[in-house]
């Protein structure tokens, strides 16, 4: 019998796991949720962007989502810039007896060391109360510095270090808020992000150091954070809005877990919005973007994960891989035990279900 579920916001992400969520016979979609107002009452196909209509409409709030009864919700809100309303959101879901998979909020990836005890206290309460499983992932933070790592680990007699990284031209990627807002692209280059804020890139990416780190049975002592940024050479326009000459142009930061003054894990992204800005900065391996694990020990490993989609560039596959695992995580999640589940919980994942022969001509 396929799985009731239900889906929480049709942004960027929301609107391809909602795509899987119509299409994959897994699941019998139930309920969509939004914030948007012009969105409410639109049918999920065309939220979806499908030419299809499923007879399930959008409303505006959770508590009609909850009542349509879903056994499993997929969250996408935003939860970078309002990680408390998220995770009162998902406390909710929890309470009601509901599963949750999803994008946000990220520090419940692995939130332990990184999170207050207290919230996440509060987290598990909900989810015993409700019965209820709660499985938060992505790309990086996600399966790009959890899974895959971990996947290589398991291969070597010894391991010095591990260091994940996220190679990217973000000049198509039209996420206007995260872009500007939260990564700082287009303002001074004297001024602090709020991503860079003392503390925040540990909390955001501490969720993989610590995770990597129990899994491979070790202790990080501490979390040290560099960042860097480039200013634009001229003005130019990107998705998101236009970046203007002397501006914050391309960052490159990292977080490093330390052991015994060792960086035993770390996780580095150089992120641009022109090809051409510094080129002594480490580049994605084809492409504009690609994900890397480089394993120091033996063996050694360089390995490079290329996104790609017949739908759009690196940066929309990179989305339809996070939305792959989140959707794709459901069944797993359903059978966990109630609580904080994490990639270290769950089976090593199949793709089961998501086979489609190819159209013949």
């Amino acid at each position: 019998m396929p799985i009731r579920v239900a889906q929480v916001a049709t942004g960027n992400a929301g609107m391809l796991t909602l795509r899987q969520l119509i299409s994959d016979d897994r699941f019998e979609l139930v309920a969509v949720s939004t914030s948007t107002p012009g969105k409410v009452g639109k049918d999920a196909g065309e939220l979806a962007g499908l030419d299809v209509r499923t007879g399930v409409a959008a409303v505006g709030d959770l508590d009609a989502l909850i009542a349509a009864g879903p056994e499993c919700v997929v969250y996408c809100a935003m939860g970078d810039t309002r990680p408390v309303e998220a995770t009162n959101d998902v406390c909710k879901l929890l309470e009601a007896g509901i599963d949750v998979v999803g994008s946000a909020p990220g520090t419940l990836q692995f939130p332990w060391g990184t999170m207050p005890d207290k919230v996440i206290d509060k987290v598990e309460a909900a989810a015993q109360a409700g019965g209820a499983s709660l499985y938060i992932t992505g790309v990086d933070p996600g399966f790009a510095s959890d899974l895959v790592p971990l996947a290589l680990a398991s291969t070597c007699q010894r391991i010095e270090q591990i260091k994940c990284y996220e190679l990217a031209d973000y000049a198509t990627y039209d996420g206007a808020e995260v872009m500007f807002d939260l990564m700082g692209f287009g303002h001074p280059v004297d001024s602090t992000p709020m991503l860079f804020l003392p503390g925040i890139l540990a909390m955001a990416w501490g969720t993989a150091i610590r995770m990597m780190a129990t899994g491979l049975g070790i202790e990080v002592d501490e979390i040290v954070e560099h960042w860097e940024a480039e200013p634009a050479p001229e003005s130019y326009d990107i998705a998101a809005g236009r970046i203007e000459k002397g501006t914050i142009a391309a960052l490159k930061f990292s977080i490093s877990g330390m052991v015994a003054g060792h960086p035993a894990i770390v996780v580095e992204h150089v992120t641009r919005t022109r090809d051409d800005l510094r080129p002594d900065w480490a580049r994605p391996a084809a492409g504009g973007g690609s994900y890397r694990v480089e394993i120091t020990g033996e063996p050694n490993y360089v390995v490079d994960v290329v996104p790609s989609s017949e739908h759009g560039d690196h940066n929309h596959a990179a989305i339809v891989a996070a939305c792959g695992r989140i959707v794709n995580a459901i069944p797993d999640v359903r059978a966990a035990a109630p609580g904080i589940r994490t990639t270290l919980d769950l089976p090593l994942p199949t793709g089961r279900g998501t086979y489609a022969a190819p159209a013949l001509a």
